[in-house]
């Protein structure tokens, strides 16, 4: 009689010590393992609607503006502190994890245009409808002293908008031009103009220091170079753009936010057609900054919402509403790329998660691979039509809902008449035009 015997080295699966790694056999083999696609697809469907389910982005609420908040500014070197002014002239700077206001300041006498910190965190600047730019200490003054200016310059036209160097003691502003500015001196260095009545906003690229970019009123974007005596190029859009955001990771890119309700990626090498249209809002898009890693920006509008576009997508991929907010202003995103900041005209300021369904708080290691594992079944079943459109599910105010659809209805009522004109037109007597060179009327240099 022969008896078979399983025979097992112990040292194959035994730990030496007690905290040696259990080593755990399993064979990767597919044709052992017939049910593993069906079974991550429910367990990505099932991550899905937990993911839509935890989705409670609001975290806090900064109340104590007498006005609406007109700008927000970050610390350069501190994640905890906010700079927000307000259309009274008011200027607080926050501590967003005690959620309470440090300091008030009565900086300007009417609207603050715009606010923005040193690059080494000591002081910040600020400019109003008084004509002045003011520099403030970034510490409060001692007891019993009076919050006086370190700084104050005294222009000729009102500054709408103000932006710090990332390295050195220059910033610049904007008004009825562009004016750079030497921290030591009460007078600018340099000004650009190109036949613009006024501009709406500046900012330095954050890669290449030395290249900056405005808004203008004549629905042009300029661009500049700190070293030349002039400006460098400029692009005529259709409508006005209001502001711009350089990609922190791209040194070429950056995104303006439209009055036709659209926000556009350039690429600043090729200005004559933009790289991505991101459409969804549904009335003019006030404000727009970039998360630190370059890969989604934030937008405010003045439809009430505030959305998060993915930079190479036409669409967004999380909005945010809640029923007091009213026309959103401004928004910043957090340095540490975990929250968003937004300024609305009803005196609040809002703190969302960038993620909507993310836990706060300290994770287990457990908890951590959980997390990670639903993540990488989310991506690998993206494109399934149930996984699909739980994900892509967001709820809309009703006002909204039905101006989107009115704008779907118009855009294609738009498209039939040109497929029309082209169709009942000599060949080739009407050029086809993509929706992206739509948007763009010149390009000067």
């Amino acid at each position: 009689m022969k008896v078979k015997v399983l025979c097992r080295n112990p040292d194959d699966y035994v730990r030496e010590t007690s905290k040696d790694i259990q080593r755990v056999p399993r064979n990767y083999d597919p044709t052992l393992h017939p049910f593993e696609v069906p079974r991550e697809y429910t367990r990505a469907l099932n991550a899905t609607k937990l993911d839509r389910l935890f989705a409670k982005p609001f975290v806090a609420s900064l109340d104590g503006h007498r006005d609406g908040v007109n700008c927000i500014a970050r610390h350069t070197k501190s994640l905890s502190t906010v700079l927000s002014g307000a259309c009274d002239g008011q200027v607080k700077l926050w501590n967003l994890s005690k959620r309470e206001c440090l300091r008030t300041i009565q900086a300007h006498e009417g609207f603050v245009r715009g606010i923005c910190s040193r690059f080494c965190g000591t002081s910040f600047f600020t400019v109003g409808d008084d004509k002045t730019i003011k520099q403030w200490n970034m510490e409060a003054p001692g007891y019993g002293v009076q919050e006086e200016p370190l700084t104050t310059i005294l222009g000729k036209a009102v500054y709408t908008g103000i932006d710090h160097h990332q390295s050195e003691g220059t910033f610049a502003t904007c008004g009825q031009t562009v004016d750079i500015w030497d921290e030591q001196r009460s007078s600018p260095i340099r000004s650009f103009s190109w036949g613009v009545d006024s501009f709406s906003c500046v900012r330095y690229n954050p890669v290449e220091t030395e290249l900056l970019a405005s808004c203008a009123s004549d629905r042009s974007i300029v661009l500049y170079d700190t070293r030349e005596s002039a400006p460098l190029k400029k692009v005529v859009m259709q409508l006005r753009s209001n502001t711009l955001c350089w990609n922190p990771m791209e040194a070429y890119n950056f995104t303006c936010s439209n009055e036709d309700y659209n926000l556009y990626t350039y690429d600043m090498r090729r200005l004559d057609t933009p790289v991505t249209v991101h459409m969804d809002h549904v009335s003019a898009v006030l404000d727009v900054d970039y998360s630190p890693t370059g890969r989604e920006f934030v937008s405010a509008s003045f439809d009430k919402t505030v959305r998060i576009f993915p930079k190479h997508s036409g669409h967004s991929r999380e909005v945010y509403h809640t029923k007091r907010m009213q026309h959103v202003i401004c928004v910043r995103w957090s340095a540490d790329d975990k929250y968003i900041l937004s300024g609305s005209d009803e005196m609040n300021i809002r703190i969302w998660k960038a993620n909507a369904s993310e836990k706060l708080g300290v994770l287990t290691a457990r908890e951590k691979a959980a997390i990670h594992y639903n993540q990488k079944l989310k991506e690998k079943f993206q494109h399934h039509p149930q996984v699909k459109r739980i994900a892509r599910h967001r709820h809309l105010p009703r006002d909204i809902f039905k101006q989107k659809r009115e704008l779907r209805e118009m855009k294609e009522a738009r498209r039939r008449k040109e497929q029309n004109v082209r169709k009942h037109s000599k060949p080739d007597s009407v050029p086809l035009v993509t929706e992206k060179e739509k948007h763009v009327v010149t390009v000067v240099e």
